[in-house]
């Protein structure tokens, strides 16, 4: 075949799509399909991968040829190059894009080493595998607890393409299950794909499947294993050696061969959404790949987040969830203490916010020799100041950012510049005095260890977090997302402070958030059988306080749903942001070509963080005061959805080819509207 078709490594929108080169006679036989290349384009040699030879190609001009093969390594499948140029369509962008979070930078030292056989490969540095001799246990008894879950398992091994939304009960262990999943799908000589949000969920998964699997049967992949490391794995899922991936948000994309199961668990976490453009979610992805190899599909959580219940209802998947009577007989006992005046008199207890009852709960753990979990939405020590006269948010004085103390006698000191500010006043009322709005982790650390004086006092948060705990006394004070994992059955207790500064974020989806930090938490909890109490600091009258008394992410789920479907917001509506300088924004308004039911929600303001609105991944505006970083949301109903990214796609070539200078960022489905 003398003809390559390449994806060229160039993310201008106007060009999104392949392009054709003709082969040398030298390059025939490494020129494949997934091998990386180097073209001419537009005068500069860029990157690129083959995705196909064609004997003649359909373009009336002349041909250019193909500069060299870098590597005759076909690094990218046809399956995930088909994946790559689906998600590009699916979030308005480019194919490089999506291609350059695929698949990981070329290494030549690893690619020209012996592919190890799979039994002498460890399957993780860290973790030693099983004895492949050794008898491993049968895959799948833990779901029998899940009325559906044995029949979702059968589905796994006989092939089909079943959907599922599972809801883990309390005291779960999450990482067994879908190791289960994974090994019953091997077992029946299919792949199987594990997603999860962070390192430390990895870590947890990768132990679980190395109980469940034979010796190098599975890779973990991770973008802190190295560049080395990294692409060492990638080659050998690639090549096929392994058919089991564990990995995060990026592993979405490994070319496992084969594939019978893609599950992503915590789906409604937000280290799932790539930061980078086109800023897919691992969920979306994942659904993508399933439809399009038809593997099985879980999405599964402690919580339920909104998108999985609109597959619910939408029919496209089915529900795996334990019976009432079973989440009552594990769960713990559940209580909200949020009246500011049920704060005892105890001096020590009111400094560490805690309510008589939070106060029992954890002091009686404590004599049972059990740890205390101890649940703060923020890090650091006192991460907002405001004005203890008027209230409003304390700010610097040069910059006019947030306030915070770092530290017992300290200064409040800018978030944003990190200038000290020893004499701050307040620009409203002209009060010296502040107050806290809300304690980190190593302010309440201190609180609490005053409150419960000879008890060890754990932190995990930031960048010293704890993945383990002793079953023995002690105050584990935890970050959302940071809290160890306890040996044993589990917390004596867990206490859920400053529940109010959680669902009081100006965030659309802070109900469903908190709710899902609070249960991953509870579900550590012993059962109420066995003593095991969780306290949450918030007003049992709320909606989502009483979710988590019930344990019903599922109700709240729906109700959640059911909210957006009226205030059309997603995921009941698609939509589309655009942001960037406000006259950028105003004249893509002017040359969108929107569908019909489609309609526009601004331009307002991005937000009073620096850059624009702090979101992940930035804001594309200039810091220009002339010029202020502004949004427009596009919204459409769910028919309408293809028309409206089309209209998008077409408007963002235009203007490329037109190389306006103002950067307008587009994302699709926004994780954050305000």
């Amino acid at each position: 075949m003398p003809v390559a078709r390449v994806a060229v490594d160039v993310s201008l929108a106007h060009l999104n799509r392949p392009f054709d080169y003709l082969v040398r006679a030298e390059d025939a036989d490494t020129a494949v399909p997934g091998a990386r290349v180097r073209v001419r384009f537009a005068g500069r040699l860029v990157a690129g991968f083959v995705l196909d030879r064609l004997a003649e190609s359909d373009h009336d001009g002349r041909l250019g040829w193909l500069d060299r093969v870098v590597s005759p390594e076909p690094v990218l499948s046809a399956e995930v190059a088909a994946l790559c140029r689906a998600v590009a369509d699916r979030y308005a962008g480019s194919l490089a894009d999506v291609l350059r979070l695929a698949v990981p930078p070329r290494h030549a030292r690893v690619e020209a080493e012996t592919p190890p056989s799979p039994a002498a490969d460890p399957c993780d540095d860290e973790t030693p595998a099983p004895d492949p001799t050794a008898t491993l246990p049968p895959a799948g008894t833990g779901w029998a607890w899940y009325p559906r879950g044995p029949a979702f398992l059968d589905a796994v091994r006989a092939g089909r393409s079943a959907r599922a939304v599972w809801t883990a009960g309390p005291g779960e262990s999450w990482p067994a299950r879908l190791a289960e999943a994974a090994a019953a799908a091997h077992r029946a000589g299919r792949g199987a794909l594990l997603v999860v949000p962070d390192a430390r969920d990895l870590s947890r998964l990768a132990d679980a499947l190395g109980a469940v699997l034979p010796a190098g049967e599975f890779r973990v992949l991770a973008a802190d294993l190295g560049p080395a490391e990294r692409y060492r794995r990638y080659l050998a899922v690639r090549r096929g050696a392994v058919r089991v991936v564990a990995g995060t948000r990026a592993a979405v994309f490994a070319p496992v061969r084969d594939l019978g199961l893609v599950a992503v668990f915590d789906d409604g976490d937000d280290l799932l959404a790539e930061p980078r453009a086109p800023y897919p979610h691992a969920r979306e992805v994942a659904m993508l790949r399933s439809a399009a190899t038809g593997s099985a599909l879980l999405l599964g959580g402690s919580g339920r987040s909104v998108v999985a219940q609109s597959l619910l209802d939408a029919g496209w998947a089915q529900a795996i969830t334990a019976t009432r009577a079973a989440v009552r007989e594990r769960a713990p006992r559940i209580e909200a203490a949020g009246d500011d005046r049920a704060v005892g008199a105890d001096s020590a207890a009111a400094r560490a916010r805690l309510t008589p009852a939070a106060f029992a709960a954890a002091r009686a753990a404590l004599q049972d020799d059990r740890p205390v979990l101890v649940q703060v939405p923020r890090r650091g020590y006192v991460p907002a100041l405001a004005c203890a006269r008027c209230r409003r948010p304390s700010r610097c004085r040069r910059c006019a950012g947030p306030l915070a103390m770092v530290g017992a006698g300290r200064p409040p000191q800018c978030r944003w510049c990190g200038v000290a500010d020893p004499a701050v006043r307040c620009a409203a009322c002209g009060s010296s005095a502040v107050r806290a709005v809300v304690a980190g982790a190593r302010r309440t650390a201190e609180e609490l260890g005053r409150a419960f004086p000879g008890v060890e006092v754990i932190t995990s948060a930031g960048n010293a977090v704890r993945d383990r705990v002793a079953a023995a006394a002690a105050l584990v004070i935890a970050t959302p997302g940071a809290e160890p994992v306890p040996d044993g059955p589990g917390y004596g207790a867990a206490l859920l402070l400053d529940g109010a500064a959680l669902l009081g974020r100006p965030d659309l989806g802070a109900a469903q958030e908190a709710l899902r930090r609070w249960l991953t938490a509870a579900a550590m909890v012993r059962p109420a059988t066995d003593g095991g109490r969780v306290v949450v600091g918030a007003d049992s009258a709320l909606p989502t306080v009483q979710a988590l008394i019930r344990w019903d992410p599922a109700g709240q789920a729906e109700a959640e749903l059911a909210a957006a479907r009226e205030l059309q917001l997603p995921p009941a509506v698609a939509m589309v942001s655009l942001d960037g300088p406000e006259s950028a924004v105003v004249t893509a308004m002017t040359q969108l070509e929107l569908p019909d039911g489609a309609d526009a929600l601004g331009p307002v303001p991005l937000g009073d963080l620096p850059g624009g609105s702090g979101r992940r991944g930035g804001s594309a505006a200039a810091d220009d005061p002339d010029d202020p970083a502004a949004r427009v949301l596009l919204r459409v109903p769910l028919p309408g959805r293809r028309a409206l990214l089309s209209a998008v796609r077409a408007w963002s070539a235009a203007r490329s080819a037109r190389r306006d200078a103002a950067p307008v960022r587009v994302q699709v489905d926004p994780t954050e509207l305000v």
